[in-house]
């Protein structure tokens, strides 16, 4: 058995009560939606997951924080070749990303309802061919910036599953997260991919627009579209 690193979670898991619809969507779908044994409780030897038998041999890539679901269910719809994993640990979103998983037809998806460190651990090194991080929670104070994604106790991970060329997408309205996101993204075996100002200013082309960034631009703030690629 693997030791369980000690690890905080910060955040909500849960909002709102569910409508009755999401609760049925969660008691019916959510369980065929997994990518396999993820959990410290189902998985304590972290034996990394078998994503060809999951996804065919299709290349896989990755959302940490799906929020809604809007990009998620977009990039299944429009990449049936490929498979794609999503992690959130807000029982909200997950029930609203089910829903639009009904809705749209979809399956080519899996859904990891819980923190993407514990899906990182038995995802298999360099096995995400696209990772994609989409308005993560900018934890403003400067005392709690070390709660933000872009730290080493998530990037080490993230960067050891990503193929060596793989892309990472990161998109924020915050300014000082896309500094930090400069800065510790490089540190990890990512180089920013921009050569002008455009490229992170204008979104990437099959972008759709998420109700996080909607939000964004009524309050007068402005997107910021960072692509990586990974080294190696």
């Amino acid at each position: 058995m693997t030791e369980r690193p000690h690890r905080n979670f910060y955040g909500r898991l849960k909002g709102k009560t569910l409508k009755d619809s999401q609760k049925r969507y969660i008691a019916e779908d959510l369980a065929d939606l997994s990518p396999g044994a993820v959990s410290w409780e189902d998985n304590p030897a972290r034996t990394p997951l078998d994503l060809d038998a999951l996804f065919g041999g299709r290349p896989v890539w990755l959302e940490v924080g799906f929020g809604g679901g809007e990009h998620l269910v977009h990039q299944a719809s429009a990449n049936p070749e490929v498979g794609i994993i999503g992690a959130e640990p807000y029982i909200n979103g997950v029930a609203m990303l089910l829903g639009k998983i009904r809705r749209a037809g979809v399956s080519n998806l899996a859904v990891h309802p819980g923190d993407a460190r514990d899906l990182m651990d038995v995802l298999p090194a360099a096995s995400i061919a696209r990772a994609f991080l989409l308005y993560p929670d900018p934890w403003p104070k400067a005392r709690h910036h070390r709660r933000r994604f872009v730290t080493p106790e998530h990037l080490e991970p993230l960067a050891r599953v990503m193929q060596p060329g793989a892309v990472l997408r990161v998109a924020t309205d915050i300014p000082d997260y896309v500094r930090q996101t400069l800065e510790e993204v490089p540190r990890a075996g990512f180089e920013w991919l921009a050569e002008r100002a455009g490229d992170w200013r204008t979104p990437w082309d099959d972008w759709i627009s998420t109700r996080y960034e909607q939000k964004a631009l009524r309050e007068g703030r402005v997107p910021h579209y960072l692509t990586f690629r990974r080294l190696g």
